[in-house]
């Protein structure tokens, strides 16, 4: 009895000894290998956002997920997106952030050199949308003529501002490529005029002046108010080099406000706007 009136001491010791170790360590550093959880918050409801995300380039998916997260979108199309950077973006969201996605591929292209995986297996690239809500009717389209690199579109039904929206989300033919741009454009247009409502977000690689655009402009407007097919327009830039190539262009509903966010981890800047779907 003795011996464990001795063992029950000294484990009772251990604890106290532990209880005033973690008291005076720094705020959150009590447990060693274990960090803080940072508050579970809501996405934004009536929020669309549209990021390329540059690819090749060497960026953490933790600080992409950080930056999505600083503003909660409700849906979020991605370019030049991997598979697999998507899905760990999706899974940081959820860990880090609190912050829980559905997410549907539109994958042109499987290329070791952007993607990684094994040479006979390579990652699949293109575009990619995370929805707080679940997606239905996943449609997934190459265009004729990619350019110098396959592109493509991908669409979904999903809920915004409360409301079923068709989202698309697309990435057309690089600069210096406007004839292909062009129908690129044609195409997509007639897919999104099957539709009374629609949110059509992407890198079009194209400023707003730009001839091939025009089919776009027939159907929708972009979600910058400021921004029109006219030279004179005051299209805020989303580029590094100062242009305007990325767009939320809006049928049947209203942006209520626009924002772009410079980001040090793409070319691109993240850019979201606040929506009104009609009832």
């Amino acid at each position: 009895m003795r011996g464990m009136g001795t063992r029950v001491f000294a484990g009772a010791w251990i604890v106290v000894c532990v209880l005033l170790a973690g008291a005076s360590a720094p705020s959150g550093a009590q447990f060693a290998g274990s960090l803080p959880v940072e508050a579970v918050r809501d996405v934004v409801p009536n929020r669309v956002m549209t990021w390329n995300l540059c690819n090749p380039c060497d960026e953490s998916n933790v600080d992409r997920a950080a930056e999505i997260a600083t503003y909660a979108p409700q849906v979020i199309g991605m370019q030049e997106a991997c598979v697999r950077d998507v899905e760990r973006i999706r899974d940081y969201l959820k860990s880090r952030h609190g912050l829980v996605y559905h997410v549907a591929y539109g994958s042109v292209l499987r290329k070791w050199g952007r993607c990684g995986g094994a040479p006979w297996h390579p990652g699949a690239f293109g575009q990619a949308i995370l929805s707080a809500a679940p997606m239905t009717d996943v449609v997934t389209v190459e265009y004729p003529d990619g350019g110098s690199e396959d592109r493509g579109y991908m669409a979904v039904t999903t809920t915004v501002d409360g409301r079923p929206v068709r989202v698309f989300d697309t990435h057309l033919a690089q600069r210096r490529q406007e004839t292909v741009r062009a129908e690129q454009a044609r195409v997509l247009a007639a897919a999104v005029a099957r539709h009374d409502r629609a949110i059509v977000l992407g890198d079009f690689n194209a400023v707003p002046e730009a001839p091939e655009l025009g089919p776009m402009w027939a159907l929708a407007k972009d979600a910058d108010p400021g921004c029109g097919p006219s030279s004179t327009g005051n299209c805020k830039p989303t580029t590094d080099w100062r242009s305007k190539f990325d767009y939320i262009f809006l049928r049947d509903v209203v942006a209520l406000r626009q924002r772009v966010h410079p980001t040090r981890y793409s070319d691109h800047d993240l850019v979201h706007a606040d929506v009104a779907v009609a009832r």
